[in-house]
């Protein structure tokens, strides 16, 4: 976490916010387990590949709200404060990472 300019958000999220995101990931994580399970069985290549497909769009929807929330919140923060360029060009690297 050391390469990161922060280790916590400037602003805590709400109770209700981490419940969002980690609803999300355990139906995520649930769909995980049904792919494990559709190759167990033997199940056609593509309609494990459809549901891997639609595990990298939630993931990426996850990732979105949490940038969303990071922009909003940690950058327009640190823009106020004067440490705009260093958060853009953090959250830029990050984003490069997001994309691949």
């Amino acid at each position: 976490m050391d390469k990161f300019l922060q280790d916590h958000p400037s602003k805590p999220r709400t109770k209700d916010e981490k419940q969002k995101v980690i609803n999300r990931l355990k139906r995520i994580e649930g769909q995980v387990r049904g792919i494990q399970k559709m190759v167990e069985e033997d199940r056609y290549c593509v309609d494990i590949l459809v549901q891997i497909s639609a595990i990298q769009s939630a993931l990426k929807n996850v990732g979105f709200s949490v940038t969303e929330r990071h922009l909003n919140h940690c950058v327009s923060d640190a823009i106020k404060q004067g440490d705009g360029k260093a958060t853009i060009d953090e959250l830029m690297s990050v984003m490069k990472q997001f994309s691949k």
